[in-house]
């Protein structure tokens, strides 16, 4: 897809990945609709974006709240061609994770792409062409040591975008997942500290599995994938590879997977 003129859509867009995903589909000649539950610094960046940009707060896992974004772009720009389902959160941590956690991972991280899906892809289908990209994240196809439900519900996130691509893609529905590696962003390193046992470990095993990137080479990454309408997009290739020998030899990857989580420990 070549993004001029197109209108997109990017949700968690206050900061971090989604701010520059908009930013640079901006500089790429797109419109944007940007939002985020912080109505204040979702405002904030896209009024740093110009006029080819609009802010609505919510909440991107709420079907009123996607139908809200989706709105604004139609009625400010035209009809979505876009949609980019960043969103997304990295709280929980082992076994003792509470219920409310998993719940609430598993509505951002997956029902929330669910939800978009539902209410852009009628329109694409009928017009015959559209984008989907969903965040996931290189925990998605390996695993997250310290976190289960990130874990978990990123796979989810990869499998339902390999889902959407398999069923609609001949009808034009175009589909890339997005499955970086460390990024620095406040999923990351949340203020306020590193947080409890769980997160330390987990900060650990994303800074020392590869370089940390920051949002915006990652949002370069993000619109050469479209351009080129690649499934997945891997700001660290690295990960190409661990994925690989994760599916060559699983048990083998386990035993190593265990050692690494030893020596972080």
């Amino acid at each position: 897809m070549d993004v001029t003129d197109k209108v997109a859509v990017v949700t968690g867009a206050a900061g971090g990945i989604g701010a520059a995903i908009a930013a640079e589909l901006v500089r790429a000649g797109a419109r944007v609709v940007l939002t985020d539950l912080d109505a204040s610094a979702v405002q904030a960046t896209a009024a740093a974006l110009g006029d080819t940009a609009a802010a609505i707060a919510g909440d991107a896992s709420t079907d009123a709240d996607i139908d809200a974004a989706v709105r604004l772009a139609e009625d400010t720009f035209g009809p979505v061609d876009l949609y980019v389902a960043n969103a997304g959160i990295g709280s929980g941590g082992g076994l003792d994770t509470h219920e409310t956690l998993w719940d609430n991972a598993f509505d951002i991280n997956v029902k929330a792409h669910v939800r978009a899906a539902r209410r852009v892809v009628p329109d694409w289908l009928e017009r015959g062409e559209g984008y989907f990209v969903s965040t996931a994240s290189a925990a998605g196809l390996l695993t997250q040591i310290g976190n289960a439900p990130y874990s978990v519900t990123k796979h989810a996130a990869v499998g339902f975008a390999e889902w959407l691509a398999i069923t609609y893609g001949d009808a034009g529905v175009r589909v890339s997942c997005l499955c970086p590696m460390g990024v620095d962003t406040k999923l990351l390193r949340p203020q306020g500290g590193t947080g409890d046992a769980d997160q330390q470990l987990m900060q650990r095993a994303v800074e020392t599995a590869g370089e940390v990137l920051t949002p915006e080479r990652v949002a370069e990454v993000v619109l050469e994938a479209i351009a080129d309408e690649r499934f997945l997009i891997l700001p660290h290739p690295e990960v190409l590879d661990m994925y690989r020998n994760k599916g060559a030899d699983y048990d083998r990857w386990l035993r190593g997977m265990r050692r690494y989580q030893r020596t972080l420990r």
